[in-house]
């Protein structure tokens, strides 16, 4: 069993138009996806930014009307996941699919929009896709400012609602200003700077605070985050998972395989159905029970919204 915190789909879906049953343009299909152990997906609604702003929004409500007419309601098997209750409850047939918000600019500076989306099943909000916008500065935002005004409304509304708060691709006082404020902070897909410098990796001690707030982490499959460069092979993850451990994370790790977020391609790692493999590749390093630990039970374990 595998819960994978982080894809694309959504997107790849708006802007194609593709067919999520057996489309072998999509790294994550449903047929895919069905004879894979992933047990959970979380589905990102990533507005791009070539979007005009006026718009953001709307596109942002068709990715979710997209996820439930194509995703969801064509599949008996596939059940829509908004608690730690529904996972739990999830029958062995079942896959089940979550929403996620990768960055508040499709929001503007609307608590109310946050709120409809969040009413519509969202589980895990970033702040910021790259660049910045009304609640904090993105990670390539040369001005590195942390959470406005609104930031921080967007935050303690969170908190009120038992939402994680998503700190990769935040800017770095913009993590720093979050993990002050959120009371349920998780990266859903960033590796470790010291492995690989570039910046939407998180450093030492953004790892370290991570780890005392008992924050959930997804190692990610991008290779640019792996290693630097644009291709990588499966093997160069492990360091990154050794590294967390080393760190004490074990009870923080998870995988966030941004499927669908890039066109370079982990060798190894291509689609859903390799993840299955490389899990299994796991075990004789790490052991059964750790690797149980990474693939599922922390996500179930830290999921702050209870039922």
């Amino acid at each position: 069993m595998i819960i994978d915190a982080h894809c694309d789909v959504l997107w790849k879906l708006w802007e194609n138009d593709y067919d999520f049953h057996d489309s072998d343009l999509l790294r994550l299909n449903y047929k895919k996806w069905k004879k894979s152990d992933v047990k959970v997906q979380c589905f990102a609604i990533f507005v791009p930014d070539d979007v005009k702003e006026a718009a953001q929004y709307d596109v942002a409500l068709e990715m979710v009307h997209i996820f439930f007419d194509r995703i969801i309601a064509p599949y008996d098997d596939v059940k829509f996941i908004t608690s730690k209750e529904e996972l739990i409850s999830l029958a062995p047939h079942a896959k089940g699919a979550m929403l996620t918000l990768e960055g508040c600019h499709a929001i503007g500076h609307d608590l109310n929009k946050l709120k409809t989306l969040i009413n519509m099943g969202v589980r895990a909000v970033g702040l910021t896709w790259n660049q910045a916008n009304a609640t904090c500065d993105g990670i390539e935002e040369k001005r590195g400012a942390g959470l406005s005004s609104f930031g921080e409304e967007v935050v303690d509304y969170l908190n009120e609602e038992r939402i994680w708060t998503d700190v990769s691709h935040l800017s770095y006082q913009g993590f720093w200003d979050v993990m002050n404020r959120s009371q349920y902070p998780m990266a859903s897909h960033s590796n470790v700077l010291e492995l690989a410098g570039h910046p939407r990796n998180l450093d030492k001690d953004q790892l370290t605070a991570l780890i005392k707030r008992k924050a959930w982490i997804g190692i990610t499959f991008v290779p640019e985050f792996i290693n630097g460069q644009t291709e990588a092979e499966w093997i160069e993850v492990l360091p990154h998972i050794d590294y967390i451990l080393r760190m004490g994370g074990e009870d923080c790790l998870g995988f966030g395989s941004d499927f669908e977020g890039i066109d370079d391609i982990v060798k190894g790692l291509y689609d859903v159905n390799d993840f299955t493999a490389f899990v299994q590749q796991l075990i004789p390093r790490y052991g059964q029970r750790l690797v149980e630990k990474m693939s599922y039970v922390n996500f179930i374990d830290k999921f702050p919204r209870l039922r």
